[in-house]
C-alpha cells in the first residue's frame, strides 16, 4: 500500500528540504484523498496504483507538450515528478520481453491485421499485468500488425 508511507516520505522531504520530492508528494496525496472522496472507500492497492499511473500519464503528456513548444525548464521540472512517480509503480517489462509477449499473443490468436489489434492487446496485458503501459503495447502491436 502506497497511502500510509506517503506521509513519511513528505516528512523526509520537508527535513531534506526537497521542493520538488515535496510538491509531487503532497499532490499525489491530494490525488489519493479525491480518489477516496470519489470512490467512497479506502483504496485497494490496484486503485493506489492507478492513481499514480494516472499522474504519470499527465507528466508524460506535459513533458510532450512542453517540448514541442521549446519550454525545457518546464518539461525538467515535469521530468523530475515524474521519476519520483515511478518510484510507486511497478518495474516495466523490458522491451525484448514484451516483443516476445507480443508474439506469442499474435501467434496465438492467429492475429494479422490491424483489426485484430484489440484480440492481441488484451492477450498481452493479461500476460504482463501491471509490468506495461496499455500505449507502450499498443505501439508494439500496431507497427508488428502493420502491412
Amino acid at each position: 500500500m502506497i497511502v500510509p508511507t506517503i506521509n513519511q516520505k513528505i516528512a523526509e522531504a520537508l527535513k531534506a528540504h526537497d521542493e520538488i520530492r515535496l510538491s509531487t508528494l503532497r499532490m499525489l496525496s491530494s490525488s489519493f484523498n479525491y480518489e477516496r472522496i470519489n470512490l467512497q472507500h479506502e483504496l485497494t492497492e490496484q486503485e493506489e496504483l492507478e492513481v499514480v499511473r494516472r499522474e504519470a500519464k499527465k507528466r508524460k503528456e506535459s513533458i510532450e507538450i512542453y517540448e514541442k513548444n521549446n519550454r525545457q525548464e518546464l518539461a525538467d521540472k515535469e521530468k523530475k515528478e515524474l521519476v519520483i512517480l515511478e518510484e510507486f509503480l511497478p518495474a516495466q517489462i523490458s522491451n525484448d520481453e514484451l516483443e516476445k509477449l507480443i508474439d506469442e499473443s499474435i501467434h496465438q490468436s492467429n492475429a494479422s491485421t490491424i483489426a485484430e489489434m484489440g484480440k492481441v492487446i488484451a492477450l498481452v496485458k493479461s500476460k504482463a499485468g501491471q509490468t506495461a503501459e496499455g500505449s507502450r503495447i499498443a505501439q508494439l502491436v500496431k507497427s508488428k500488425l502493420a502491412p
